[in-house]
């Protein structure tokens, strides 16, 4: 079969949805199938080169990247908005494309997203398209577009259910976008929505696909002292960094040192200094990162740190990949209804440790208890293969053809 696989990287150049459609593209190919891939980027930071085999096709953005960068993508608090309007319009590009989306509603994205679809598929007549999902532009795009083949959606993030925006049209939009596609990938955690919820007249189109993340692991190089590693990204009211960094500034212990790779710090810089100036230079923070050198960090870690999310309906997919290391993986949950808790309860080298609980004597000692306990251990891949076989690449692929079928 032939796929065309849409992946947006205009607001984050390292968007792990993007990559986990590289992932699955990859898996396609391994399996026979011919993949092309349309990316959306930035104009700054150019799209890795996919592995051989697989088709690129890019569409630069710089004038959105510079409005959001203006606008502060509209985000609430930060620079005052009369600022933000002359940062705006010292770039006229910026301006046509706010423009376009706060004024006709008709983004330059969705619009020549829309047109390059129609092009390649009168080119290369794919069996399927697939928006790769959030952002939704893309998924809009494709709605509108004229195509032979089956329109899919991969909604890793939730549209309308998303609980750090509202979302425009909220699940009546989503229920339009949804009667124009053929069917639409979804996480479990999402599955409410579609049983019982407002989405239950679309539960025929969708299909719950794991996350192709479950990956065997090079060992870690020798090094002394712990080192515990978390990469992602920081979003306020979603996920914080606050409880890890006073749980490892309490612990305090002289021999591991914590890094924390990634974005979104920038509402969290006086949380830093603290942990900073407790750790020293056991604290390190080294900013987001290419996946390559985010990748390196993780194999040379002793102790992988997860932290929960506070919404429900949103599971990170780094969660997996970390249980594919087969390393110790210590998760901070901040809600008792943290939906990676009966994941992490299968896993043999995992330590829950809630907020709710605060940071006593008990759970420290707990905590250095188990990082004693777990120092140098490691689980086979095929044990941990086993145990979460969904989050495998070859069988979300098989899981992602049999949809089409």
């Amino acid at each position: 079969m032939r796929f065309l696989l849409i992946l947006d990287r205009v607001e984050n150049p390292a968007s792990a949805n993007a990559q986990l459609g590289c992932r699955l593209a990859s898996e396609l190919l391994a399996q026979g199938h011919c993949v092309h891939l349309l990316e959306l980027w930035d104009g700054l930071h150019t799209p890795p080169t996919p592995p051989e085999g697989i088709v690129q096709h890019t569409l630069a953005f710089a004038d959105e990247r510079l409005m959001n960068t203006a606008l502060e993508n509209g985000a609430r608090g930060g620079t005052p908005v009369p600022l933000r309007l002359l940062r705006l319009a010292a770039h006229p590009t910026a301006v046509a494309a706010a423009f376009r989306q706060l004024v006709l509603h008709a983004p330059r994205r969705t619009v020549d997203s829309c047109r390059a679809i129609e092009l390649l598929d009168v080119q290369y007549h794919f069996d399927a398209v697939c928006a790769v999902c959030a952002p939704y532009r893309t998924a809009f795009a494709l709605e509108n577009a004229r195509i032979g083949g089956k329109k899919m959606l991969w909604q890793l993030d939730p549209y309308a259910s998303n609980r750090d925006y509202t979302a425009p049209g909220g699940f009546a939009r989503e229920g339009q976008l949804l009667d124009a596609i053929y069917g639409a990938f979804i996480t479990p955690q999402a599955l409410p929505d579609y049983e019982g919820g407002p989405l239950s007249a679309w539960r025929g189109k969708v299909h719950v696909l794991g996350f192709p993340v479950l990956l065997p692991a090079p060992e870690a190089p020798p090094h002394a002292g712990t080192r515990c590693v978390f990469c992602g990204s920081l979003y306020p009211t979603v996920r914080e960094p606050d409880f890890a960094l006073e749980l490892f500034c309490r612990l305090n212990a002289p021999n591991l040192t914590l890094t924390m790779a990634g974005g979104g710090w920038q509402r969290f810089l006086s949380q830093a200094e603290q942990a900073a100036a407790a750790l020293g230079d056991r604290f390190v923070r080294p900013g987001p990162l290419p996946p390559a050198e985010a990748g390196a960090l993780e194999t040379g870690a002793d102790v992988l740190l997860s932290l929960g999310n506070a919404y429900d309906n949103q599971m990170p997919s780094k969660l997996f990949s970390y249980f594919g290391t087969g390393k110790p993986v210590l998760h901070l949950a901040v809600s008792e209804t943290d939906p990676t808790l009966p994941y992490l309860a299968r896993y043999p080298l995992g330590l829950v440790l809630q907020k709710q609980d605060g940071i006593t004597p008990e759970t420290l000692e707990r905590l250095r208890c188990w990082l004693n306990e777990v120092q140098g251990r490691r689980l086979p891949y095929e044990q941990v293969a086993a145990l979460y076989p969904e989050f495998t690449p070859q069988q979300v692929a098989r899981d992602f053809l049999a949809a089409l079928q």
